[in-house]
């Protein structure tokens, strides 16, 4: 199974399983807890969640799945950015290890930029980790430019991933950000990885798919799968995907098919503004 180094030295599984949209509705709940723990056998065993998702829902969710094998897990959470301030990121901490029912988060992140300075949640972070309720922390939907500022801040060069947009129909970070957080071994967390199911209606990659003896969904996780220092996160809520995103694991794209893909979904031919879903 390919795993993804952290700048600590840590790996961890290139493919996990997300959270968004779980939680929302209680009948939903049984086959949300059940296709985590799938997952989990299938040895999917990074899970990201956020106190944003249905306001704290899909930390109970994945609590619940978790249960009993915490240990087993790479467990990620994030933060609001109105939470994120020296004093608000310790609370916010709090309430989310409360649902996840556990004592430690391996992965905190801020969610997105927002109005609290950075020198102020990394230094809230640095207190969660010293007080053992983090073990790693660092961000998501920042851009170059906020990257560059972060490096700047004290310990800011500590941050141990960005989780950003990345599939093959948002390609923009190629250009200059991922180049970026390459020379510093700091790797990106993909989400959306399918485009929330968009790019498996897409009619080349439905194509593709065929054309090559894979599904869709695991034609685009392969590519993802296939680049360096790239974690990808897709969320499902059934057994019968959960079982068809794993299978991507075993899947290599060679050359000629990242050519097709390529012309099929184009790479940046300069600068564009971050993505965020």
């Amino acid at each position: 199974m390919k795993q993804v180094r952290l700048p600590s030295g840590e790996l961890v599984p290139a493919l996990g399983q997300g959270s968004w949209y779980m939680g929302e509705d209680h009948g939903a709940r049984k086959a949300e807890v059940a296709a985590l723990q799938l997952g989990l056998d299938l040895g999917l065993t990074l899970v990201d969640t956020a106190e944003m998702y249905a306001e704290g829902g899909a930390e109970e969710v994945v609590g619940e799945a978790i249960a009993g094998r915490r240990d087993e897990v790479f467990l990620v959470s994030k933060v609001y950015p109105h939470n994120a301030s020296r004093l608000g990121v310790a609370a916010a901490c709090e309430r989310s290890l409360k649902r996840l029912k556990t004592d430690r988060i391996d992965l905190y992140l801020l969610h997105w930029r927002g109005q609290h300075p950075l020198a102020e949640t990394v230094a809230g972070f640095e207190a969660l980790q010293r007080a053992g309720k983090i073990r790693h922390w660092g961000v998501s939907n920042l851009d170059l430019d906020d990257m560059r500022e972060l490096a700047a801040v004290p310990g800011g060069g500590a941050c141990a991933a960005n989780q950003l947009l990345y599939n093959l129909s948002r390609r923009g970070i190629e250009w200059d950000l991922l180049p970026w957080l390459r020379e510093r071994g700091m790797p990106v967390m993909a989400y959306s990885p399918i485009e929330q199911a968009r790019l498996l209606r897409h009619p080349g990659l439905k194509g593709f798919a065929q054309r090559h003896g894979m599904t869709p969904a695991q034609a685009a996780l392969a590519w993802l799968l296939g680049q360096e220092g790239v974690v990808a996160i897709p969320k499902s809520a059934s057994a019968a995907h959960v079982r068809e995103n794993a299978a991507a694991r075993e899947l290599v794209l060679d050359a000629a098919q990242r050519a097709e893909l390529d012309r099929l979904f184009a790479p940046p031919t300069g600068p564009s503004a971050l993505e965020m879903l």
